[in-house]
This record gives C-alpha cells, structure tokens and sequence, in this order.
C-alpha cells in the first residue's frame, strides 16, 4: 500500500502546485485524472521520487520513503513510465530488458515478455531503441520493462500522450493484461474514458488538491454525465470550484 500523508509541493514565491494531499492507495488499478495544470504529473513525480516534495511524508507499505531517491525507490517497487519514453541509442530492447530485470535475460525470455505486451518478439528482441521506433512501440516496450522488474507500484503519466489510435487501443488491452495477470498496485495518470473505465478507483485533482476519491462506480458517471465542456471541469462547478487555473506542469 501507498500512503500520501499531508503531501505539499510548493514552487517559487510560495507558489502552492500540490496542497496538503491525503491518499492511501491500496486498489490494483487507479486512475487519477483532472484538468491540465491541476497537478497530477506532479503528484506521479513525487511518488516516483524524481520531485520532493515541500511538506509531508510518503509511506510504502509502512516505510517511510519520503527522502528516497528515484534509485532506491526503484529497488523497492515503484517504477515509472514517462509521457514520452526515452530513446537510448546504441540499445537494444533486449538490453533494456536485461537491465529492467536486474539480472541476464535470455532471448527466450526477452520474447516472452514482448508478447505479454503484443509485440512480435522477432521483430523488436535485438532492434535498437532509437528514432525508429514510434512512440507506441517505444511505450509498449516501456512497459515490457516493467513488466520484466515485477515492480509492486507502477506508474504510468498519460500513456496515451503522443500515440495514434490503434496503438492507443493496443495499450489499453496491455493495461487490461496487466491487470489479470501482474500483483502490485498500477496508477495511470488520464484524460481518456476507456482507461478510467477500467479502474477500481478514481482520484480527481484540480486546483493542487483531491477534488473526489472513489469506485469508479461513484466517480466515472458523474464525469460522464457533465455537458457543455470537460467533464472534469463541469464536475468542479457543481461543488464551486474552478479547476481551469493552471497551478503546476
């Protein structure tokens, strides 16, 4: 379980991005969504310990991660898939993977896992990591790699940034695997229904705070329902806030 405890991330001239956030985060599948700016990357961040934060403390599983670094974070779990994956040249998938595991990976094994995310493993186990590669492929391969670690907390900044349809489609059945087949916690940073409509939980940020919590059962038809403009946005109006202030990246 994760558990954020009066979590606060301010920037210069006391500029509050995130304020005074309270989560535990316990569900297989969480989606956390709200309007740009509200704060969301920044929350993913600051669990995946590329930002500290200003005020608070991070719990995993009861541990006190808060001053852990992204290296020491990653030995216990957390893993983190950015909005735009990063091309290492000179890589193969196949080494990528073999450094995501921690250990040698076979050819054998390299193709089991690119299968498990919808790649045909011939074609990608010793292809380098470059500018060949689309942005779906590079995402898919992002998650090959964590799906190698066998990470507990895995954290994904809107997947479906940059990608065209039919891959955006491919992702969301890898997500749908993922969720049957890997133990951990998975929390997805988006805007998009199909995704939301897939989680145990949704967590609307705006403003730099959690706005509403709850199944999607609760969250998704409220947000659905909203006309007129985003439905994050017309969900913010019913309870008098305004979530169209940009506060952070």
């Amino acid at each position: 379980m994760l558990e954020l405890q009066n979590v606060q991330y301010d920037v210069e001239e006391n500029k509050e991005i995130l304020k005074d956030i309270n989560l535990k985060i316990e569900e297989r599948f969480v989606a956390v969504t709200g309007p740009n700016g509200g704060g969301k990357s920044t929350l993913a961040k600051i669990i995946a310990g590329i930002v500290k934060p200003t005020a608070g403390r991070i719990l995993l599983d009861g541990e006190d991660i808060t001053g852990a670094s992204v290296t020491e974070r990653a030995k216990k779990g957390i893993s983190y898939a950015f909005q735009q994956p990063v091309r290492f040249k000179g890589l193969t998938v196949k080494d990528l993977l073999t450094m995501a595991a921690g250990k040698n990976t076979s050819v054998q094994e390299a193709c089991s896992i690119l299968s498990e995310v919808g790649l045909c493993a011939r074609d990608y186990v010793n292809r380098e990591v470059n500018a060949s590669l689309s942005g779906g492929e590079l995402k898919r391969i992002e998650i090959a790699m964590i799906i190698a670690r066998g990470t507990k907390f895995s954290i994904f900044d809107e997947p479906e940034a940059g990608i065209d349809l039919w891959s955006f489609n491919s992702l969301i059945n890898v997500f749908e695997k993922m969720y049957r087949e890997m133990g951990g916690s998975i929390l997805i940073i988006s805007h998009q229904e199909r995704i939301l409509n897939i989680a145990d939980r949704i967590i609307l940020i705006a403003d730099g705070r959690v706005q509403k919590s709850g199944t999607r059962e609760e969250i998704l038809p409220e947000l659905l329902a909203a006309t007129g403009g985003s439905a994050c946005d017309m969900l913010l109006s019913k309870s008098g806030k305004s979530g169209k202030e940009k506060t952070g990246p």
